[in-house]
This record gives structure tokens, sequence and C-alpha cells, in this order.
């Protein structure tokens, strides 16, 4: 049950509107030169996946520590996954301005001093300080690496940079949770779940300090576009007032006004949608491309990604709750706990790189039935648990495998799916609108699910041992496998809409 916050299918790399002068086409390196610039964005790559999965396992530890609320808690987790969503174009923007080599490094500088701001956070509202400037450190980071790594190896040899790439990625994904368990078990930093983000710090500065020597320093491809403040900031807008309300509001009772801000979002969007128009009519170049919201297949998309990963991303942070302040296990155990899932996404993820082009879009209706299944299984398995109060290992695992294997065969073919339609000049704004709104996604999951664990398990009436002793922590799992079920049956519906066939995504 992670989250998820990376695809590893390679298609950002360019922006909306006309397409880029290409870089210079000095021959890239070669030799153990390339590897190890290749192993530099593949730390920057992996720093950001674990920072966007590793609270699931260390949530609780960290309420405990700080005295949070569970709002707060939430938006400890959210603040990252809603930075990167606001700061996704921007960064690939300013790397097609100013370079993809520059703006790794600064991102990966920015991203090591907010990892230090994290670890020496001495309040709540510190610590979501800290993972909203690591968001925007993740969001200028990330757009760079595909060039880069198209830069290292040129046209010729980049299948082998990727046949490496894909697995590694896959693989972090799923391993959040254990390596936060293991962390957190052994200590090394002797802070808990500060050396979470401590180990940053030298992964983080060996990257940087390689990097600068051996990455590739090629020109920037559109020196002429200028940067969209005004429609950053209104994505920025949008985006709160739809996960302010969703967070805050049940500790608020519900006010009138929370559902005030929730409405305030539409005129926002509105807003963006006519400052985009004018700046598209007036000769810029916008964030989005709007032709391709004409096209039936690609909204459907984007409403398909906004509910597969709001309902994997919030079920991921449910599940830590649940195993921890439900079950009473620590953060290695629980961590342990989720292996099956990891092992069955793993595998999974084998599948749908296989099922992408032979198969196409039914893959998807496939991997979503299987982790209905696993939900479903997972029902019966907490509806058992009604009678004992201990959970163990066996009661969850094939539930989670099953889940979990469903889960990974979409991850891979899921963007090319969606973009099957997508014309050559839109690829660029079509794929940076879903990366964006997968990481909104990923918010609103939390924000959606999070809330209703909590409401559930209602921690005010008596506290963690009282909510366990009622059954409250049964009720708050159930509750939250069921609205992630209907989350996953509208995907379902959603993917009938889909193009048959997957777009060849460049590399």
């Amino acid at each position: 049950m992670t989250a998820v916050v990376d695809n590893p299918v390679p298609v950002i790399d360019r922006p909306a509107g006309p397409d880029p002068a290409p870089s210079d086409a000095a021959a890239p390196p070669t030799g153990a030169v390339r590897w190890l610039g290749f192993g530099v964005v593949m730390t920057a790559m992996i720093m950001n996946i674990l920072d966007g999965t590793i609270l699931n396992v260390a949530a609780p530890s960290i309420q405990r520590d700080l005295g949070t609320s569970s709002s707060a808690l939430e938006w400890i987790v959210a603040a990252y996954t809603l930075a990167i969503a606001v700061g996704l174009l921007t960064g690939g923007r300013l790397g097609d301005i100013h370079g993809r080599k520059p703006m790794l490094l600064i991102g990966l500088a920015g991203f090591v001093a907010a990892s230090i701001g994290c670890a020496l956070a001495p309040t709540a509202g510190a610590l979501i300080a800290g993972r909203a400037v690591q968001g925007l450190a993740a969001a200028l980071l990330v757009p760079q690496a595909f060039g880069l790594i198209r830069d290292l190896f040129g046209p010729q040899d980049i299948g082998k940079a990727f046949a490496a790439f894909g697995p590694v990625i896959g693989l972090s994904t799923v391993a959040g949770p254990v390596v936060a368990g293991l962390l957190m078990k052994f200590d090394p930093f002797g802070a808990e779940w500060r050396s979470l983000f401590l180990i940053n710090v030298p992964f983080g500065l060996a990257a940087l300090v390689v990097g600068a020597r051996l990455l590739p320093n090629r020109a920037p491809r559109a020196t002429d576009l200028r940067l969209d403040g005004l429609g950053t900031v209104l994505v920025a807008a949008t985006s709160f007032l739809m996960i302010y309300p969703l967070v805050e509001g049940r500790e608020k009772g519900w006010p009138a006004w929370i559902f005030g801000i929730l409405l305030a979002a539409v005129p926002a969007l509105a807003a963006f949608v006519l400052q985009q128009r004018r700046r598209v009519a007036s000769g810029r170049s916008g964030l989005v491309e709007f032709s391709v919201l004409r096209k039936r297949s690609y909204v459907s998309g984007v409403v398909f990604t906004l509910m597969f990963f709001g309902s994997v991303v919030g079920f991921g942070l449910s599940a830590g709750l649940f195993l921890q302040v439900g079950a009473g296990l620590s953060p290695l155990r629980a961590a342990l706990y989720l292996t099956s899932l990891m092992a069955g996404a793993f595998f999974g993820s084998g599948i749908g790189a296989w099922a992408v082009n032979a198969v196409g879009r039914p893959i998807l209706h496939v991997g979503l039935g299987l982790m209905g299944v696993g939900l479903a299984v997972l029902l019966v398995s907490l509806h058992r648990l009604e009678a004992t109060s201990v959970v163990h290992y066996v009661d969850l695992a094939p539930g989670l495998a099953v889940y979990g294997f469903g889960m990974g065969m979409i991850f891979v073919p899921l963007f090319s799916i969606i973009m099957g339609e997508i014309e050559d000049h839109e690829v660029g704004s079509a794929a940076g609108l879903l990366e964006v709104l997968q990481q909104l996604g990923a918010s609103l999951g939390v924000a959606v699910l999070a809330t209703l664990f909590f409401s559930r398990f209602a921690l005010e009436d008596g506290g963690p041992q009282a909510a366990v002793a009622a059954g409250r922590h049964l009720a708050a799992a159930q509750a939250t496998v069921l609205v992630s079920l209907v989350l996953l049956s509208v995907a379902f519906a959603l993917g009938f809409l889909l193009p048959r066939r997957a777009r060849m995504m460049e590399m």
C-alpha cells in the first residue's frame, strides 16, 4: 500500500506549444562516465520516489513525537505531492530555458537542504513547510531525468539505460515502506523517523559532486520561452482550494465556510482556463495545450488518473495507520506486513511492461479487476478479525498480494495508453498534465481516505486504546477499503473510453 509518485514511462520532455529547438549534437559520453552520470539521475529519482512513500510507515511515529493532529499528519504527507503537482510544469519549462543539468543540480541541492530542514523540524508546521519545499525541489529535478538519460546515451544505446531504469524505479516505488521500517529499526543516525530524511543528505551530496563533474551540459533547448507565473499561481490556488477543505473539514466540524472554500476551486479553475486561452491567443506558450481536452479518450484518462492514484495512495496511508495505530505493530513489522503487496506489484509491473504493446487497453481492466478482488479478500479478512484482537501476516497477505499484482500491471502501461490518440505536437503538454494530475490525485486520496479513516477511528473518543477495544480500527479499515473499491470501480468504467492501443513514446 505504497504511494506512487512517478510513472516510469518516459513521457515528459517537451513543453506545450511549438517544438523547441533541439539540443546541440555533441557526442554522448562513453564507458564508465555515462553510467556514473546515469547513477546520478537514478539517485535523484529514487530519492524523490522514496520520500513520497516512506511516510506511510513513519506517520504514526511522527504523530506521537510531534503531537500532531490527524489533519496535520495528512498535510505532512500531502504537502509533498501537492507541491510536486504545482511545480512540475514549471520545472520542465525551466529545464528547457536554462538547461537540464543546472536545473537537476539545483533541484538536488534544494532537496538535500529541505531534507535537513525536515529532519530538524521542531513542530508539525515546520515539517509541513519542509515537505512542501522538498516537493518543489523534486518538481525541478524530475522533469530533467529522461532528457539527461538521452544526452548520456544517445539514440543508439538508450535502450540499455531504460532496461535498467524501469525495474529500478518500479522496485523503488513499492519498496518505500520496507526501507522506512528498516531505517527506523536500525536508526543509523539515532533520530528515529528523522533518519528517513537524514539519509538523503549523504546520497544527495554525492550525487551533486558526481553530477557536477560528469553530467553532460547541453545547450538549453528553448531559451526564448517565458515562464507562466500567473498560470502556476492559479494551478496552486485551485489545488489548495480542493485539498484544504477535505483535510481540515473533519476537525473543524464541517462548517459552511469549509464548503465555500471547496466551491471556490471552481472559479479558480475557470480563471486558469481563461488565462491560458488568452496567453495562447497572444502568441505565447501556455502550460496546457487545450486541444488535448477536446479528446474524449484523454479527458477520460485524466479522470481515470485521479481515481486510480487517489485510491492507491490514500489506501496506502490508511493501511500504515491501521497496522500501527490500530494493530499496534512497530514500523518494521508494519512494513514487513506489506511485503506481499510489494512482491505482487513488482511481478505485476513485469506483466504490465510486456502488455503495454502486446495487449493494450484490456490490461488495465485485468489489473483493476485483480485489485478489486484483492480488496474484496481484504474485506473478508477484516470481517474475520472482528473475533480476535491480533492481526497476523497471513490474515492480510493474500488480499494484499492480489491487490499489488493488479496494481503493478497498471503502473507501466497507463500513461502510454491514455496518450494513445494524442497528436505529436500535443505530447509534451498532455504528458505533463497527466503527471500533474497523478500528484494531485495522490493528494486528494490522502485527504479523502485518511480523513475517512480518522473519522471512523475517532481517536478523540477515548484515545487509541479505547478505539481498538471498541473495534473502531477495523471499522475504519473497512470503510477505507470500500471507498477505494468504489474509486477503482469508477476507473474501471472509464477504462472503456480510453484508446485501445498505447502510444509509442519517444525516448
